[in-house]
Order: C-alpha cells, then sequence, then structure tokens
C-alpha cells in the first residue's frame, strides 16, 4: 500500500468504525438517561392489545404507513431505499466469508453471475432511490423544509453508489481479491493484494472506503441515527 491508501484503507476504517460503534453506544446510553414519562405515549389509534402492538411496532417500524399517507411516490422510493440498503449489506458480507451453501450450489461461473447481476440490481436501484430523494428536496414544500445537513447526507450517500457501481460494473477486481483485503484489515496488517494495487480500479476503491469512512464517522451524530432508535420510538408510540 502507498502511504495515501494505507492511511484511507488502513487506518481511517479502523477509526470511522471505532467512532461508529463508540457514537451510536453513547447516544443510547443518552436515551436510557431521560426520564420515562409517567403519562402513556401511544397515539391514536392504540392497539387493543399486545399482538396488535406487535403488529403496529413491526407495521410502524419496516413498512412506513406514516410516510405513505403523506406522499405515495416518496413512500416507494424510501422503501425501495431501505430494502437495498439490506440487500448491500447481506452482499457485503462475502467480502468476510463466501456464501458457501450458494457457491457450492450455483458453481464458481453462477455464483459470479448471480452477484452481478443482484448486485448490479441493487445498486441501480439504490442510486435511483437517492438521486430521487435529492431532487424532491429542490421541490417545495420539501425545499423549504430541507436543512443543509439533508443535502450533505443524501450527495454523500450518492457518491458511495457511484464508486461502489463503478467497482461492480467496471471493476476488474475479482471478490476474493477483496476478500483478502478485508482479512488483512481483520488481522490488523492493512494490505492490498497484488491484484488491487495492479488494478485500474484501485483509486476508486480507496475513494469509495473513504466516503463510506465518512458516513460511518458522521452517522452517529446525524439525522441515520433515527433508523437505531426508530424501534424505541415506535414501542412508545404503540404504548397501550
Amino acid at each position: 500500500m502507498d502511504w495515501f491508501s494505507y492511511l484511507v484503507a488502513g487506518i481511517l476504517v479502523y477509526v470511522g468504525v471505532a467512532i461508529f460503534i463508540l457514537g451510536i453506544a453513547f447516544r443510547i446510553y443518552q436515551w436510557f438517561k431521560v426520564k420515562r414519562s409517567s403519562v402513556k405515549l401511544g397515539m391514536f389509534p392504540k392497539p387493543k392489545n399486545r399482538w396488535a402492538r406487535g403488529f403496529k411496532l413491526f407495521k410502524d417500524t419496516f413498512f412506513y404507513p406514516q410516510v405513505m399517507g403523506v406522499d405515495p411516490v416518496m413512500w416507494v422510493f424510501v422503501l425501495l431505499l431501505h430494502i437495498g440498503g439490506i440487500a448491500a449489506f447481506i452482499g457485503h458480507l462475502r467480502l468476510f466469508n463466501e456464501f458457501t451453501f450458494i457457491a457450492n450450489a450455483l458453481g464458481d461461473e453462477g455464483m459470479a453471475r448471480f452477484a452481478a447481476w443482484s448486485g448490479g440490481t441493487i445498486g441501480i436501484i439504490l442510486l435511483v432511490s437517492v438521486t430521487y430523494l435529492i431532487m424532491r428536496r429542490f421541490k417545495s414544500p420539501y425545499k423549504d423544509l430541507s436543512i443543509p445537513e439533508d443535502y450533505l447526507l443524501l450527495v454523500l450517500v450518492l457518491v458511495i453508489l457511484l464508486f461502489g457501481n463503478h467497482l461492480r460494473f467496471f471493476g476488474d477486481v475479482h471478490v476474493a481479491d477483496y476478500r483478502e483485503y478485508i482479512h488483512s484489515l481483520l488481522a490488523f496488517r492493512p494490505a492490498f493484494p497484488e491484484a488491487i494495487v495492479e488494478s485500474s480500479t484501485k483509486w476508486v476503491l480507496v475513494s469509495h472506503v473513504l466516503t463510506s469512512n465518512l458516513l460511518f464517522i458522521y452517522f452517529p451524530f446525524s439525522k441515520l441515527i433515527h433508523s437505531v432508535g426508530t424501534f424505541a420510538s415506535n414501542l412508545v408510540r404503540s404504548e397501550v
């Protein structure tokens, strides 16, 4: 690794992960310190029993009915963004360890085709969803309610996706080489394998890692922390 790659794709990764974990832990600690209200804060209509409360909690947490009631078109893109984000996270787990049961069933070539199609599709869905959410910010009434942080977060995610999609569609590095890099991080000896060093997409990978690190560092202190607290807030909103 050259010094800049070592700094960004090595040292900064550890800093980003540490701030991400400690920052979220601190925010959760702050939430627990807030004095619990003696008044039931559930919103009308309240669920009639625990089963109904559980269903409402699941629906509010994963399907965003409040968003659908306000703007059905935005709801579609928000849902696609969240589903795509979960799928992308699962796909990135392949960088830690191969999905052996799928690879055995499909074979090496079949697994490569499956990963290309699924990863490419998810990348496009995420890119379209984020682009829509950015463009929506330039139209009233959303424009009037937006603050600089809203644009900053969306643009940062957009840049991460652009670099990620470039690696997917134009990259010339095999997943095994990316996995070797990830394993070097886990061993606290960050290094790029020769295939990445000589790749034409090396600097795209470094840029992808850099912007991802910035998002990890900013995450606990941004609006994105709602993804951690949404379950607890919906639990309170569904109190019977």
